[in-house]
């Protein structure tokens, strides 16, 4: 034996022949509250590599994952992306990140994945909604029970689904019994809290699977705690084909002349406050920075009030009502998603217009009654904020209207992905209301940069 490994609260620690153990060089270092050479668990597969590779054959106290044999039920025939990716994944070492947009199949590559690997495998998912939905869709793909930690659930079994904060409190005890880990989501994973159901998991094989995953300065903790990125199909590879046909549509609307003036006097001293204060969004810290000014300042809390002012007259003026209105009399045998990018627009828009709101203040029981609703056509339209943006499963939808949101790419790809699942003889439609003349038009532009909007398909008017 050159060494022994075992698994210690979400760490690897490694005794026996201290000169083989030197040779994993920064992997491990030497922890004297236990006599040992310690290590991260996600580091459980590099070092295994790197032991046999040397001929010194551990022994292996730390891995509890088992052999899954149940095989995948589904009659459904993998498409050509999925098994391409499929292909990659497996090339990489079973380690990596798959991009698809949504309704493309990502939970079926995920079964497929598994059902490879053959081993006990935890999948994480950011949100309660879909701890459940990806639970239901594990029985009835290997006809076994689910496992679920999170929402009240902490139950352990073969396949288990958890919520990336349940992950995190129990990884320290359970890091070692899944030789498989899935990050549904994955673009949530860089999180400082979040990272550590990664690592502290010493899964050998990983998968990350997103319809947007990151690629800007986080991509880094994600190469590191999943791998690379081996494979990506983007909204427009699969527009046709795997998708449904789209079209996008910008709507510029013009405010009353009231708007107007009380939009200008709000963000003309917004302004001139960044202005005075040498405060520019466009640094790291810009947002903090504008808070802070407002804390400090003697005219900040006016300052503060006459920003969110302009911004909700920007966000939802009495023409964006008009023609949220017009769009779902035009189209009365539509499913229509109304979004928006806080609840103060959604309740105002549900109030206006007699609509069903789903909102992350929605009680469970009540919001899967909502989606129920849609689904069957009972109700044809839902106003939400942000908690559709991604995840829950709404195939029938094929009109989305943003009404306002964020300048983040990535909500405006998962707002289009909402509408864009397949089916007969469906063309999907993405309207968004933009507020001509206001800070919404350069918000616009920058969401707008992903290549699913800048070809065919989009126009405004």
């Amino acid at each position: 034996m050159s060494c022994r490994i075992r698994f210690h609260e979400g760490t690897l620690l490694l005794d026996g022949d201290d000169a083989v153990i030197k040779t994993l060089g920064d992997l491990v270092i030497f922890d004297q509250r236990v006599n040992a050479w310690r290590a991260a668990a996600c580091r459980y597969e590099t070092i295994m590599r790197k032991l046999y590779a040397a001929k010194h054959i551990p022994d292996d106290q730390a891995r509890a994952y088992t052999l899954f044999e149940h095989p995948l039920l589904s009659s459904f025939q993998p498409m050509p992306h999925q098994k391409a990716a499929l292909t990659a994944w497996l090339s990489s070492k079973c380690r990596g990140i798959v991009a698809m947009p949504t309704g493309s199949g990502k939970t079926f590559f995920a079964f497929l994945a598994i059902a490879a690997v053959k081993r006990s495998t935890l999948i994480v998912v950011p949100t309660i909604d879909l701890l459940q939905q990806w639970a239901s869709l594990v029985e009835r793909n290997f006809g076994c029970k689910a496992g679920m930690l999170g929402g009240g659930c902490s139950d352990i079994q073969e396949i288990t689904v958890s919520t990336y904060d349940s992950a995190v409190l129990k990884m320290p005890s359970i890091g070692n019994r899944f030789g498989l880990i899935v990050f549904d989501e994955c673009h949530h994973l860089p999180g400082e809290v979040n990272r550590l159901s990664a690592s502290l998991c010493l899964a050998p094989y990983r998968l990350g699977i997103s319809a947007t995953p990151d690629t800007g300065e986080t991509f880094g903790v994600m190469k590191d705690l999943i791998g690379e990125l081996v494979y990506h199909a983007g909204i427009r590879d699969l527009k046709d084909s795997v998708l449904s046909p789209y079209r996008t549509v910008r709507v510029k609307l013009g405010l009353t002349p009231e708007e107007r003036a009380e939009y200008k006097v709000n963000h003309d001293q917004y302004v001139s406050f960044l202005r005075a204060n040498a405060i520019s969004f466009q640094s790291e810290h810009g947002w903090q920075d504008f808070l802070l000014a407002c804390i400090r300042r003697p005219n900040g809390r006016d300052v503060y009030r006459a920003y969110l002012k302009q911004r909700a007259i920007a966000r939802c003026g009495s023409a964006k009502l008009r023609e949220v209105w017009r769009i779902i009399r035009a189209n009365p045998d539509a499913r229509i998603i109304v979004f928006t990018a806080d609840n103060d627009t959604a309740y105002r828009l549900g109030e206006t217009l007699c609509l069903p709101v789903l909102t992350h203040k929605t009680k469970a029981a009540e919001r899967k009654d909502f989606l129920d609703c849609f689904r069957s056509g009972l109700y044809p339209v839902l106003i939400t904020s942000k908690v559709l943006n991604e995840g829950v499963d709404v195939p029938e939808a094929n009109i989305g209207i943003v009404v306002s949101g964020s300048g983040c790419t990535r909500e405006h790809v998962q707002r289009l992905g909402r509408i864009l699942r397949r089916a007969e003889g469906k063309e999907a439609v993405l309207y968004e209301l933009v507020s001509e003349g206001t800070s919404e038009m350069n918000v616009s532009e920058r969401r707008r940069k992903d290549d699913a909007y800048t070809a065919h398909g989009g126009y405004s008017c």
